[in-house]
């Protein structure tokens, strides 16, 4: 049995409310941890090529105004 399935078993048994709170909690978490990934592709220059293409639709006309 996989980690996963072993998970499964004692998070669908939980009450409506312990839910809800599991819920949020991971939730949290996974935006933690993807915010966590931008700032370290950010820092690594891998997101670089989106300023490329921000700066090149600009000039190009294609960008509108906030």
């Amino acid at each position: 049995m996989t980690r996963l399935k072993e998970l499964e078993i004692p998070v669908e048994s939980l009450p409506e409310n312990e839910y809800g709170r599991f819920r949020e909690w991971f939730l949290e978490r996974d935006w933690e941890r993807r915010d966590r990934q931008i700032e370290a592709d950010s820092a690594s220059d891998k997101l670089d090529f989106l300023v490329r293409e921000a700066r090149e639709g600009k000039k190009a006309g294609k960008l509108g105004s906030l």
